[in-house]
Parts: C-alpha cells; sequence; structure tokens
C-alpha cells in the first residue's frame, strides 16, 4: 500500500510552517489530539519538539534529510526523517487521512545522548578532580565554570586563543577547593560564553549548548555550559559567575534553581573576572536542598542577615519602567567599562579572537570613556540607593527572566532586545549588591520563565529557604493556542 500523493506536498507545507515557527499555520495540520514524545512534549510547542536534535538544521530545506514513507493499512501513513551523520536525530511522524488532507497525529524523536557534548563541556572526566574529603556533598559531581582555576587546566574564558595564552593553574580557585573539600568531585569544565559577557548562551567557537526544557531554544548564558549539564543531569551542581544575570537567566529559561550570591561574599581567588564591582560567584541545580548545603559551603562567612516580612513587587516599590532603563543602561555602562578594563589589552593584543555578539559588545566597550563610567556609575549609585531605601530587609519578588528563552534562530536584534529587557530585571540585584534566587515557577507555550527573590545582603541562606516556601506554590501555565482541527 503506497501512501497518497499529497502527502508529501502537505510535509513540506507543514515543516515550512515549523522552520517559519508560525504556530497558526502550524496547527492547521495538527490533530486535537496530537502527541509528542521527545523533550517538553506539546506544552513547549509541536514545532520545538520538530526542530530538536541535528534535525534543526536541516529543516529548511530538508535536502539533507533521508526521509521515508510508508503507508499503513488504517489509512495512516508513516514518515520517518533521520540525518545521514551516525544516526544521531530520527524522528518519526504519524500522519492521519481525513475527508480532505492529512494531518499530524503523533511525533517520536529521537536523538541520543553523546558521553561527551563539546558544547557543553570543554573537558569532562569520570570524574575530572575527585574529592578526596568527605563532607555534606559526598558524592555530588559540579560543572565548573570555565571562569574558574581548575588545577591542571588553562582557564579558558570560553575564547580559544586566550585558552592556548593562558597558564596551567597549579592550584584551584577558593570556590572550586570548597566544593572539592567538602566532599563533591568535579564532574569537569564546562563552556561559557566569550569572556563571559553574554545572557543568549551561544558561543560562535564551540556551539550552543542545548536547552533541556526547550531543544530549540538558547539556554542562556553566560553560564550555559554548567546550566546545560546540570539540566540534563550530567551533573549535580553548576558552579558560576553572575555579573549581570548569567545564572539566573539560563536558570529561568531551563527550569533550574539558581543564586547570584551577595556580591563578595564568595572569595574571587582564582576566578578570571568580568566586572569586578557586580562580579558574584554563585550555583545552579535541580534540587534545592543541594543549592543550600553547597551555598553555606561557598561562603566566606555564615549568612546571618535576617529578612523582613514583606515582600514587594516593582509596583509596590514604585518603580517604574523609566527607572529601570535608567538603572539597567547605567549598569550597562560600567559593566563594560569595566569590562574593557579588564580584558582590552588582551583584545587588542589578538585581532579576530572574538567572534559574533561578544566581539561586538566588547567594541562598543572600548568606547566608552571614564567620563561616560563617572555619569553612569553617578546614576547607578544614585537609583541603587533609592531601591535600598524602599525594600530594606524586605523580599523584592519579580520574574527572573522578561520572556522564555529565545528560539535558537532567532536574530542578533531579537536576542540583543530580549537581553535588555531582562537586564532591566537582573540589574537590580547586581546593581545593589543583594542576593538573588531564581526557582521554577511558571511554564508558558515559549517554555518556562523562572521566578526571582531578591533579598537583603548577606540573607544567601535564608533566601533560599524562603524561596523554597515560595515555591510550594502550584507553578502557573499558559494554555497553547486553540483551534486544533478533529481528526
Amino acid at each position: 500500500m503506497t501512501a497518497p500523493d499529497d502527502l508529501g506536498a502537505v510535509v513540506r507545507r507543514f515543516w515550512a510552517a515549523a522552520v517559519g515557527d508560525d504556530r497558526t499555520a502550524l496547527h492547521r495540520f495538527l490533530c486535537a489530539d496530537v502527541t509528542c514524545v521527545a523533550g517538553p512534549g506539546v506544552l513547549h510547542g509541536v514545532a520545538d519538539t520538530l526542530r530538536s536534535g541535528a534535525l534543526t538544521h536541516a529543516i529548511g530545506s530538508l535536502r539533507d534529510v533521508q526521509i521515508r514513507t510508508r503507508a499503513t493499512d488504517l489509512g495512516d501513513a508513516l514518515v520517518v526523517y533521520d540525518v545521514p551523520d551516525g544516526g544521531r536525530a530520527v524522528q518519526s511522524q504519524l500522519w492521519r487521512r481525513d475527508d480532505t488532507t492529512w494531518r499530524l497525529a503523533t511525533v517520536h524523536a529521537s536523538t541520543p545522548r553523546r558521553g561527551f557534548d563539546s558544547t557543553v563541556w570543554r573537558v569532562v572526566g569520570d570524574p575530572l578532580v575527585a574529592s578526596s574529603a568527605p563532607g555534606p556533598l559526598t558524592g555530588t559531581t559540579v560543572a565548573v565554570k570555565d571562569v574558574f582555576a581548575v588545577a591542571g587546566f588553562a582557564t579558558g574564558g570560553g575564547v580559544p586563543a586566550y585558552e592556548q595564552s593562558a597558564p596551567i593553574a597549579t592550584e584551584h580557585a577558593t570556590a572550586v577547593a570548597r566544593l572539592l573539600n567538602s566532599g563533591a568531585h568535579i564532574r569537569g569544565i564546562a563552556r561559557t560564553d566569550q569572556f563571559a559577557y553574554s545572557m543568549a548562551g551561544d558561543n560562535p567557537h564551540h556551539g550552543t549548548p542545548p536547552n533541556a526544557a526547550v531543544p530549540a531554544a538558547l539556554p542562556g548564558g553566560s553560564s550555559s555550559g554548567p546550566a546545560s549539564a546540570v539540566a540534563h543531569g550530567d551533573a549535580d551542581l553548576g558552579l558560576a559567575t553572575d555579573t549581570a544575570g548569567s545564572i539566573r537567566t539560563p536558570a529561568s529559561y531551563q527550569g533550574l534553581w539558581g543564586l547570584r550570591s551577595t556580591h563578595g561574599s564568595v572569595s574571587t581567588r582564582g576566578l578570571l573576572p568580568l566586572a569586578p564591582d557586580f562580579d558574584a560567584i554563585g550555583l545552579l541545580s535541580r534540587d534545592p536542598d543541594i543549592l543550600a548545603l553547597a551555598t553555606t559551603t561557598l561562603l566566606d562567612d555564615p549568612s546571618t542577615t535576617a529578612i523582613g516580612s514583606g515582600v514587594a513587587t516593582l509596583d509596590d516599590i514604585h518603580v517604574d519602567d523609566v527607572e529601570l532603563a535608567r538603572l539597567a543602561e547605567a549598569f550597562r555602562v560600567h559593566q563594560a567599562f569595566q569590562a574593557w578594563s579588564v580584558h582590552g589589552d588582551w583584545i587588542t593584543a589578538h585581532p579576530g579572537a572574538l567572534e559574533g555578539s561578544a566581539a561586538a559588545r566588547f567594541a562598543a566597550a572600548a568606547a566608552i570613556d571614564a567620563d561616560d563610567d563617572a555619569r553612569a556609575r553617578d546614576d547607578l549609585a544614585a537609583l541603587a540607593a533609592q531601591i535600598d531605601k524602599r525594600l530594606g530587609d524586605d523580599l523584592l519578588d519579580i520574574p527572573a527572566a522578561a520572556t522564555a528563552a529565545p528560539r535558537r534562530w532567532a536574530s542578533d536584534a531579537e536576542v540583543e532586545k530580549t537581553r535588555t529587557a531582562t537586564l532591566q530585571l537582573t540589574a537590580i540585584a547586581a546593581a545593589t549588591g543583594r542576593p538573588a534566587v531564581t526557582f521554577p515557577h511558571r511554564e508558558t507555550s515559549d517554555g518556562p520563565i523562572g521566578r526571582s527573590l531578591v533579598g537583603p545582603r548577606g540573607s544567601d541562606t535564608a533566601l533560599i529557604a524562603r524561596a523554597i516556601d515560595f515555591a510550594t506554590a502550584r507553578p502557573v501555565a499558559t494554555p497553547e493556542p486553540g483551534g486544533f482541527p478533529r481528526c
């Protein structure tokens, strides 16, 4: 039995809708009871499941994809796609014939995971560095962002040329040593965006780590490697940094727990800096209890600051969009000035070593002079003082990111627009030096959006405990668009 001649045309129109992320057109091809067996399933959009895995790069024309079609005796047709590169990605679709056309009934995507994903890991072991001391984190595995010194390895900072020029570390960064001394094993060194100067998670040198929650989306950066490793279950903890939201953004995009610690509360010895006035060490985890244990291990001193009983939102503390935009812009300028102060000489001496959006961001940073920076610092100090006064010792409850993760095929302009909007939220903790905990909260048709609690300085462990209480509330789900046709 052969498939009807029009099935191929229907399939290609369907893929055109998927490629264009045209959800309205896409839904016209789906049965009412369509099911997806892969990744996040229908919750995050059928198009995202279809585009998962190695198939993503080929669906624009399908020219690199082998397609096999087989009709069944029940009037259905099985369409199988695979990428001819060793079978890393296979997708099967069951199409059902109705009175007028074919409609998609079931999708199954299979992307066998490799033992070593070079977009996630720079180097990995079993473990890479073993702990020799039992402690509260015994048996826990850690993905270390490639900005921390790990003895025996150079620190790469997401830039191959920098890694080649950097010396081999003779001792661990303080944060790495503290985790090892508490019983944790270092699983490996995980990728970061170039010099950690991004919140997207893409790196033109190594590729983009996968987003475990939404395979067709960006993972979030610059702690993209640790976040992806933790979200996929390849490590229990991600040791990372958060300057402008580099922990909180990937945590939001991938449904993780993430802590930006109080600025200065964890030793930065052995850390490759980006903007020292804002760089904060923190953690990513799937489990808030492990997050709490590891936080206690990392802190220089016990976290003793009490949190007040109040919980404020941006509306409650009377911070309007204009003030948030001013805060984000002042933060951006001072961060950029410091980033160029730290890395400018090396970048100038190594033309072409950076690529893409990070290269453009550093080029813009080079144009900021001391007078620009002084004005930004004055504005930043005034706005941060206002927020501190309004908050006091109360919590601030805000979204962890402005949107769900942008898609991997989003334009640079779209990604930058998302970054700018998210920075207006993440800059609050960064500018005030306050700790922030991000946790899974809301599911939308485009993916998860986390929630962040910002607490008073020095309240890190108490803040995690409060976030655990908040997380017991039922997540908010946004339904998929309606209008499925009946089959």
